[in-house]
């Protein structure tokens, strides 16, 4: 089959919706199938020239679109009307405002013959104008988007049931199918403390590590870090051998920068900035814990908890809808109030007390990512919904 990924962000730019289209392309890949992704080109994100893919090592072709408006990750890429013939199947990543409704509109008029796969990844939610418009967005057009579709993936039916899209869910159960995402367990699993990079970063072996890895951009404010770090000001005072490592780059985080330094905490928070797997994987086999403290349902899954059990860590995260279906409260991690830094604070500290509560979560938490997160099982299930259109 041909297969079109569309989707707004890609990496470079870190980012779960980006990550979920180049782990998806390369499964498609890998089975056989001729994959093609189309995302737009930021010149402030990295990546190849505008329409090239020279610049891009994968096993699959990446179209990298010149937008003629963007704003943050939304943008209109008219090139669609002739760059999308020909395909079997049209895989468009949800919510990709400005381009969702070129390939909507391209099936209504009879343009587009493709089927089309929509995978739902998270309300957009805002304040003001923002908020006006998604709200308009989200009662009028998204409903049509999604009925365009013939299969809809989501990664738990929890998240739809309580987010902007459960009118569509209720009127066309038929085509949504709840495919939560997968984790690699070979790559992620315990191993032995990093000395290299606990060299790097100057930690000692008697630090407890209080670990955060997300985007730092203004396009995932709803990570909730500047609460992190003030719940961790509060842990500081019964545990001074703690540090707070934060992973991820982006516009806001200058922001958090400041926010911890004045709380005088230049020596405690480290801020690495982007990184690696590799890096990634040794950070996961330092933490004690791994913190996921969103705000609200921009927030759909956490890709970054399936990656800490796997590695026998375990997590703290917000009850939010999508979230809390991965974290068992009390077995392989803690629930807390979004935005609520004393709950969050009293949380850390429970694991960082109890070490014998600490090892039984992470053992639960890799249990959990064997049994119901295998990357394997997922892809296999993944591939299915392709090919039986």
């Amino acid at each position: 089959m041909r297969i079109a990924e569309v989707v707004c962000t890609f990496p470079p730019y870190k980012g779960g919706t980006g990550q979920v289209a180049l782990d998806n392309s390369k499964i498609l890949s890998k089975t056989g199938h001729e994959v093609v992704v189309f995302t737009p080109w930021l010149s402030t994100r990295g990546g190849s020239a505008p329409g090239g893919e020279k610049n891009d090592k994968f096993s699959f072709k990446v179209k990298r679109l010149t937008s003629i408006f963007k704003y943050g990750n939304a943008a209109i890429l008219p090139q669609l009307f002739w760059q999308l013939k020909n395909f079997d199947i049209v895989h468009l990543h949800l919510p990709f405002y400005g381009t969702a409704e070129i390939v909507w509109f391209m099936k209504k008029i009879g343009v587009l013959k493709s089927k089309i796969i929509v995978t739902y990844h998270q309300d957009a939610l805002g304040d003001g104008l923002k908020g006006n418009f998604f709200n308009f967005y989200n009662r009028y057009l998204m409903p049509r988007i999604l009925n365009s579709a013939d299969r809809i993936i989501v990664s738990s039916f929890d998240y739809i049931e309580n987010s902007k899209i459960k009118s569509v869910l209720q009127k066309y159960k038929d085509k949504f199918v709840e495919m939560p995402f997968g984790v690699d367990l070979d790559f992620f699993k315990l191993r032995e403390k990093s000395k290299s990079l606990m060299k790097k970063y100057n930690i000692s072996k008697q630090e407890k590590i209080i670990l955060f890895i997300g985007g730092l951009d203004k396009a995932h404010y709803f990570k909730g870090v500047n609460n992190l770090i003030k719940a961790f000001y509060k842990v500081l005072k019964s545990f001074p051998d703690a540090r707070l490592v934060i992973i991820g780059s982006g516009d806001l985080k200058f922001e958090y920068e400041q926010i911890a330094f004045n709380f005088g905490l230049r020596d405690k928070v480290i801020f690495t900035g982007r990184i690696n797997d590799n890096e990634k994987k040794k950070f996961l086999n330092l933490a004690n814990l791994f913190v996921l403290p969103s705000i609200n349902m921009g927030e759909a899954f956490g890709i970054v908890l399936l990656e800490a059990f796997a590695s026998g860590v375990p997590a703290i995260a917000s009850n939010l809808p999508g979230v809390r279906s991965v974290i068992d409260n009390s077995v392989n991690g803690f629930l807390v109030e979004p935005s609520n830094t004393e709950d969050l604070k009293e949380k850390i500290e429970q694991i960082l007390s109890n070490d014998e509560l600490k090892d039984k979560m992470g053992e639960e938490g890799r249990k959990k990512a064997e049994k119901k997160y295998n990357e394997k099982d997922i892809n296999n299930k993944f591939i299915k919904i392709f090919e039986k259109l």
